[in-house]
């Protein structure tokens, strides 16, 4: 039998290997590979799509179209993938390009023409398939670190173009790129117990003792428990080529050989990434910021990589019955990590009892849930959430509780708060607040029908009404007013709002709309004077920034600017 599924695990393996073309498509750096992420790495509320390759920790490299094709969507914005470019192959396959400092040639005209005639930095474009064509090779922008990356990289993508599956760019040849020798590490063993079990005389989760065995195999400490349990690990990868942190490829769990759960990262879809906090002990992700990978499901997810038994992979453990569970751990290239875990009956009374737990509302995952309590109403659709769980629901003065952050929530569900204490003058300047351990305000975009405001919110946590009536503020470092710009290359302002957030950023040069681009991790607006905008001699600028909630502020300068 363990034959067979091997046979049978490998057999997946090399069929979906032979479905891509290894020798199609180019890297899209001129520098070898060096990965500061790799595919379906475990991330803030997703799975990683692609590779994320270093830049020399600097902006500005090339980057080149991997094979022939045509642009088919570039979408430019402050947040997410930033400035990203995607490219149609005729092989049925769409490579993305994200993060970048600027396009080049044909494709930044058609950028930037789109972004005059929208007035807007923000703009999403399909172009037609015969409108920017490119060649294998061809210089398409220059590498940079726009949207929410945390640092100078080129962050690259396959997907199949029809379903807009993502793939493993694995596949694709970059594996010949990369040398890894180095096994996996799994730096953290759990077992849980479940439905009231008891494991080593605890109630509670309990990381496991390992060893290394002279086979090169882990032996972990025994584990004894009366009734179900589950295991769960971190685990991450390393490769030759950098000293980057990675996630792993494929992790496969076996119950005296017979396989019970497992997943590896060939391809998912978009739809699927949230999945990612039913995958993790969440809870211990959010109180230690560690990321423990489940090898079980207490309620079944729809997660297209996962490959279970009957049981979920939940091990049940009776009397008379002694049991060896396995985790191997493995990365592209085949290196492997296992562990061995001996387990058996015990009987034996709890020491160590389950976490006390307060909360006075029951919520059914599977199931509308609609809670009320003095002028606040809560609305909880059926798969707002992946467990049945006992949640925290209090009004206390003007401040709903809702539970805490520990609990994941999937889809979003809706507030409602009736208040009469605003004017009418004030209502359009409320909103539906949450509100953090430190009462910083944080917005949600808000609608009110007479005296009741409510927001679909995507997290627990505590929430309360905010009014903003402060506009936002724009600075300058150096002073413009009067000065001649001749040498200057940009004009650069600083915009930032304390209330509600920034809504819209616009600039105008002697009455007519020019682009500013905005980076909200400095918080600065830029225009590029090669836009020949500006006029031989005396020039007004006039940027007008608005907040959330309506709360305008203007900045007006006069300046000089010779084009000679």
């Amino acid at each position: 039998m363990r034959l067979f599924i091997f046979f049978l695990l490998i057999s997946r393996a090399v069929i979906a290997q032979n479905a891509y073309p290894k020798d199609y498509f180019q890297a899209p750096l001129d520098i070898p590979i060096q990965l500061s992420g790799n595919f379906g790495e475990l991330r803030s509320n997703h799975f990683h799509a692609g590779f994320d390759f270093r830049t020399l920790q600097k902006e500005g490299l090339e980057v080149h179209a991997a094979a022939d094709g045509y642009v088919s969507r570039i979408k430019i914005s402050p947040f997410g993938n930033g400035k990203a470019i995607y490219i149609n192959h005729p092989n049925g396959f769409t490579t993305v390009y994200c993060h970048l400092q600027t396009a080049t040639g044909a494709i930044a005209d058609y950028i930037k023409k789109a972004q005059y005639k929208e007035q807007s930095f923000e703009v999403e474009m399909f172009p037609k398939a015969n409108e920017l064509v490119v060649k294998k090779g061809q210089l398409i922008a220059l590498s940079g670190n726009s949207g929410s990356s945390g640092g100078p990289h080129l962050h690259f993508e396959f997907r199949d173009t029809k379903t807009e599956k993502i793939i493993n760019p694995m596949f694709f040849g970059l594996d010949k790129k990369i040398n890894d020798t180095k096994k996996p590490i799994i730096s953290a063993l759990y077992v849980y117990p479940l439905d009231g079990a008891t494991v080593n005389k605890s109630k509670r989760p309990l990381l496991l003792n390992v060893n290394l065995q002279k086979d090169g195999t882990y032996l972990a400490s025994k584990v004894l428990s009366n009734g179900k349990i589950g295991f769960g690990i971190t685990a991450d990868d390393y490769n030759n080529n950098s000293s980057n942190r990675n996630g792993v490829y494929k992790v496969q769990s076996y119950l005296n050989g017979k396989a019970v759960f497992g997943y590896q990262f060939d391809t998912y879809s978009f739809d699927e990434m949230r999945y990612i906090n039913a995958l993790i002990d969440y809870s211990r992700y959010k109180k230690s910021y560690q990321r423990v990978q489940k090898l079980f499901m207490n309620t079944p997810f729809n997660l297209s990589i996962i490959k279970t038994d009957a049981d979920n992979g939940i091990v049940k453990v009776s009397p008379n019955i002694n049991l060896v569970y396995r985790i191997e751990v493995a990365d592209f290239f085949g290196n492997t990590t296992i562990i061995n875990i001996p387990i058996g009956f015990d009987s034996s009374s709890p020491v160590v009892e389950q976490e006390a737990n307060n909360s006075n509302y029951f919520v059914k995952a599977k199931t509308d849930n609609i809670f009320s309590k003095n002028n606040m109403t809560v609305t909880f659709p059926a798969g707002t959430f992946y467990d049945n769980f006992a949640m925290d629901f209090a009004v206390n003065g003007n401040v709903l509780t809702l539970h805490d952050d520990s609990v994941p929530v999937h889809s979003s569900f809706e507030i409602a708060i009736e208040s009469d204490q605003y004017s009418a003058d004030q209502k359009n300047k409320v909103y539906i607040a949450d509100l953090s351990s430190n009462g910083r305000l944080g917005y949600n975009s808000t609608t009110v029908k007479g005296n009741v405001y409510s927001a679909k919110v995507r997290s627990l946590g505590k929430y309360t009404l905010g009014i903003d009536t402060t506009p936002p503020v724009i600075s300058i470092a150096r002073s413009i007013e009067g000065r001649w710009l001749s040498n200057e290359k940009t004009i650069q302002l600083s915009i930032s709002d304390s209330g509600s957030g920034i809504k819209s950023y616009n600039g105008y040069l002697n009455g007519t709309w020019i682009l500013f681009e905005y980076d909200y991790k400095t918080r600065k607006i830029t225009h590029y004077f090669d836009d020949t905008l500006v006029a031989e001699g005396a020039n007004d600028l006039k940027v007008i920034v608005t907040d959330q909630v309506g709360n305008s502020t203007t900045f007006e300068a006069h300046f000089f600017r010779s084009q000679k």
